[in-house]
C-alpha cells in the first residue's frame, strides 16, 4: 500500500454529472489502481440544487473504493438566506456574519464534520474538491495540516467572498487544473506556498462512430453541438440568444438532463436529444461540426478535451479565459464573442472541412501531450509524497 488518502466532496458516484464531481472520482480510481487504500466521504445528496437527502446513509464499496454517506441538515427557513444569497449574485458584498448564514443555509453535514474530527490521523492526506460548498470550507480546516484543496475556481462573485479567502491559504496544498485557474487564484487572494498546476487526465474512447449516432438519431445535416447543463451559468441562455441571430443553415444539436426549454423562434433550429450514455456523446461529438462552448465558468473544460479526442475543433465564447488558453495553445478552436462571429465560423468551417479537420486533429495532439492520466497521476503521487516528508 502506498498510503491512505480520503476524499471529500458534496456529491459523489459514476451518475453524477459535474466537472468537479468527474475529477475526483477519476483521481481515485486512479490512485486506487496505483496501490493507495482510497476512501471517499460524501454527503447523500445527488441534486446540486435542493442537497436534499436522496440516497441514504451507508458505507459502502464503489469501483473498488468505500464510498461514505453522511446526512445534510437543510434550513428550516431560507427566507434570509434567500435574500443574501440574491445580494451575492448581484454582486453586492455583504458583511461576514450573512455570508456564513448564507454558508450554511445551503446544506451542513455535521456527520461528515464530526468523522473528520475522528479519522484525522488516519489518513495521509484529505482532497477537497470544488471550493465553494461546507464540505470544503468547514471541513478542510479541520484536517488543513494534511489537506489538499483541488478548488475547481471560477472568476464568479463567490471566489471574492471573505468566507471563501482561507480555503486556498489555510490548507497543506492546492492543485489546480489549468494555467488561468492558478493565475486567478492569485489575483484573489494569498495562496499556500505548496500549490502546482496538475491538470487533469483523459480516457481515450477506444473508437468514435459518427455515422451510428446520424443514423440513430436521422441527423443527417451539418451540426454544431452542445452537451452539459442548460443553465445559465453555463452559458446556455446567451447562445440560445446569440444562435437565434446568427446567419447560418447549420443546426445546433444539444443534449442534457434538464429541459432544454429552446424558445419558440429556434424550434427546428436547435434539437435536442436528451441524456446520452458516454459511447452516444463520443459518436454525437465526432459528428459534430464543431463543438460549441459558452460557458465562462470554466476551470479546465473537459467537454472541449473530449471534443478534440474526437477530433473536432471547438467554437469558445471570448471571455472564459481558461477555454481561451487551451484553444490559443492548441490551435484547436476559435473564439467569437455574439452571432455573426459565430455564424462566420461555422460557416467558414462548413465550406473548409480540410481546414475543420486540420483544428480537430491539433486539439487531439494537445490533449494526448498534455492531459494523460499518467503524467497526472506522477504529479499528484510526488506532490502527496511530498506533504508526507514535510509533516
Amino acid at each position: 500500500m502506498r498510503g491512505r488518502v480520503a476524499f471529500v466532496s458534496p456529491r459523489y458516484g459514476a451518475d453524477i454529472v459535474g466537472g468537479a464531481e468527474a475529477v475526483v472520482r477519476d483521481v481515485a480510481l486512479g490512485l486506487l489502481d496505483r496501490g493507495w487504500e482510497v476512501q471517499v466521504l460524501t454527503t447523500c445528496a445527488r441534486n446540486p440544487y435542493t442537497w436534499a437527502n436522496e440516497l441514504p446513509e451507508s458505507t459502502r464499496t464503489e469501483e473498488g473504493i468505500v464510498v461514505r454517506r453522511f446526512a445534510n441538515v437543510l434550513a428550516t427557513s431560507a427566507s434570509k438566506e434567500h435574500a443574501v444569497h440574491g445580494r451575492i449574485y448581484y454582486g453586492e458584498t455583504p458583511s461576514l456574519d450573512d455570508q456564513v448564514t448564507w454558508l450554511n443555509a445551503l446544506f451542513s453535514c455535521p456527520g461528515l464534520f464530526e468523522a473528520l474530527l475522528r479519522e484525522k490521523d488516519r489518513f495521509d492526506a484529505f482532497v477537497f474538491a470544488p471550493y465553494l460548498f461546507w464540505s470544503t470550507t468547514v471541513c478542510m480546516p479541520v484536517v488543513a495540516d494534511r489537506a489538499v484543496v483541488m478548488p475547481c475556481l471560477h472568476d464568479e462573485v463567490y471566489a471574492h467572498l471573505a468566507v471563501m479567502q482561507h480555503v486556498l491559504s489555510l490548507p497543506a496544498a492546492v492543485w489546480f487544473l489549468s494555467g488561468p485557474e492558478h493565475d486567478l487564484a492569485h489575483r484573489i487572494g494569498p495562496v499556500t506556498p505548496q500549490h502546482s498546476v496538475i491538470g487533469s487526465g483523459m480516457e481515450v474512447p477506444d473508437y468514435h462512430d459518427p455515422e451510428e449516432f446520424r443514423a440513430e438519431y436521422g441527423i443527417e445535416e451539418p451540426f454544431i453541438l452542445y452537451l452539459g447543463r442548460r443553465e445559465a451559468d453555463k452559458g446556455w441562455p446567451w447562445l440560445m440568444e446569440q444562435f437565434s441571430r446568427a446567419r447560418t443553415s447549420v443546426k445546433l444539436v444539444t443534449a442534457g438532463s434538464a429541459d432544454a426549454a429552446v424558445p419558440h423562434r429556434l424550434r427546428g433550429r436547435v434539437v435536442d436529444v436528451g441524456v446520452l450514455s458516454t459511447e452516444q456523446r463520443n459518436n454525437a461529438l465526432a459528428a459534430a461540426l464543431a463543438y460549441v462552448q459558452p460557458s465562462l465558468m470554466e476551470s479546465y473544460s473537459r467537454t472541449l478535451m473530449e471534443s478534440w479526442l474526437a477530433g473536432r475543433p471547438v467554437l469558445v465564447r471570448k471571455g472564459s479565459t481558461v477555454v481561451e488558453w487551451h484553444c490559443s495553445r492548441s490551435g484547436g478552436g476559435l473564439v467569437f464573442g455574439g452571432a455573426r462571429e459565430l455564424a462566420r465560423h461555422v460557416e467558414g468551417l462548413l465550406s473548409e472541412p480540410a481546414r475543420a479537420d486540420e483544428m480537430g486533429e491539433r486539439g487531439r495532439e494537445y490533449v494526448m501531450d498534455n492531459y494523460q492520466w499518467p503524467h497526472v497521476l506522477d504529479l499528484i503521487e510526488a506532490d502527496l509524497e511530498a506533504m508526507r516528508r514535510d509533516r
